[in-house]
C-alpha cells in the first residue's frame, strides 16, 4: 500500500520553526525529543557564552574599524545574570576610559555588546556594520571607534553614547535565545543617549541573522531610522518605522487613488 505523503513535511523546508512535531502516543517522536533537547542546549549555551573580545577587534581593525574593550558593573556572568542593573552601567575603569576619546563628540556611538547571547554578537555584528558602513557614509555621518562591551545591557549604550558626546548610539546585542534562534543580534537606537533613557525612546531592529533578517534589510532599516531620528530629533515611540512605506514620485500624485 502507497504511503499517503505528510503535506506538513513540505511545509517545515521553509520554516525553522517547531511545527508539525508529530506524536507517539501522548508524547513526541523520539527524533523531535531530541532536536528539542538540542535546541535547549544550543539556547542555554548561548547565554553562558562570554564574548572573545581580541577575536571581534582583530577583525574589526581588518576592516579598518577602530575598537575599544570595556565592561558593564557586573563583575562576572553569574552576576549579570542575577543583577540586569549592573549590565546597564559602566564599571568605573571604563567610564574613566571612554571620555578621552570623546574629541569634539560625534554623530554616531555603535556599541556591540555580548546580551544573552555572545556568538550572535560574535558572528553578526560585523556583517551588519559592513552593510551599515555605506549607509552612514552616504549621511556624513562622524562615528566613535566601535565600543565592545562585556555583560552588557541594551541601556550600558546611553552611558557609552553620553560619555562619548553622540549624538545617537546604535546598540547591536545578542538577543535572549529561542528554541530555533541562539544567534539572533538585536539593533537598539536611541537619540541623545543619556543614563535614564526607557525603552519608549529607543528604536528596534531586531532577528538580525542568517536564517532571520538579512544584514542587508537590517542595514537598510537602520539607516533610514537614523535619517529619520535626525531630522525629527527623537526615535522611540515619537518614530515610526516608515522605511518599508512606498515612496512615490512626483509623477505619481496625480494618480493617487480618490
Amino acid at each position: 500500500m502507497a504511503v499517503a505523503p505528510d503535506p506538513w513535511q513540505a511545509l517545515r523546508r521553509h520554516t525553522a520553526a517547531r511545527i508539525a512535531l508529530g506524536r507517539a502516543g501522548a508524547s513526541l517522536p523520539t527524533a523531535e525529543w531530541l532536536r528539542f533537547a538540542l535546541a535547549h542546549a544550543q539556547a542555554r549555551d548561548a547565554v553562558h557564552a562570554a564574548l572573545d573580545e581580541a577575536a571581534l577587534a582583530a577583525q574589526l581593525a581588518a576592516h579598518d574599524f577602530a575598537s575599544v574593550c570595556v565592561e558593564s558593573a557586573a563583575s562576572d556572568r553569574a552576576t549579570y545574570l542575577l543583577r540586569p542593573d549592573l549590565g546597564r552601567r559602566l564599571s568605573a575603569r571604563s567610564a574613566a576610559l571612554l571620555p578621552a576619546l570623546a574629541g569634539a563628540g560625534c554623530d554616531l556611538a555603535v556599541v556591540v555588546g555580548d546580551g544573552l547571547s555572545a556568538s550572535a554578537a560574535q558572528t553578526q555584528a560585523l556583517p551588519l556594520l559592513l552593510e551599515l558602513r555605506p549607509g552612514l557614509a552616504q549621511q556624513g555621518l562622524v562615528t566613535a571607534p566601535v565600543v565592545l562591551a562585556r555583560q552588557a545591557r541594551v541601556a550600558l549604550g546611553d552611558e557609552v553614547g553620553a560619555l562619548l558626546g553622540a549624538h545617537a548610539v546604535l546598540v547591536l546585542i545578542g538577543e535572549r535565545p529561542g528554541l530555533s534562534s541562539p544567534d539572533s543580534l538585536g539593533a537598539y537606537l536611541t537619540w541623545a543617549p543619556q543614563p535614564g533613557r526607557s525603552d519608549a525612546q529607543r528604536n528596534c531592529v531586531s532577528n538580525i541573522r542568517p536564517a532571520g533578517l538579512s544584514y542587508a534589510e537590517a542595514a537598510r532599516k537602520l539607516a533610514w531610522l537614523l535619517g529619520a531620528a535626525r531630522r525629527l530629533g527623537a526615535t522611540g515611540v515619537a518614530l515610526k518605522d516608515e522605511s518599508d512605506a512606498p515612496r512615490l514620485s512626483v509623477g505619481d500624485a496625480g494618480q493617487l487613488p480618490p
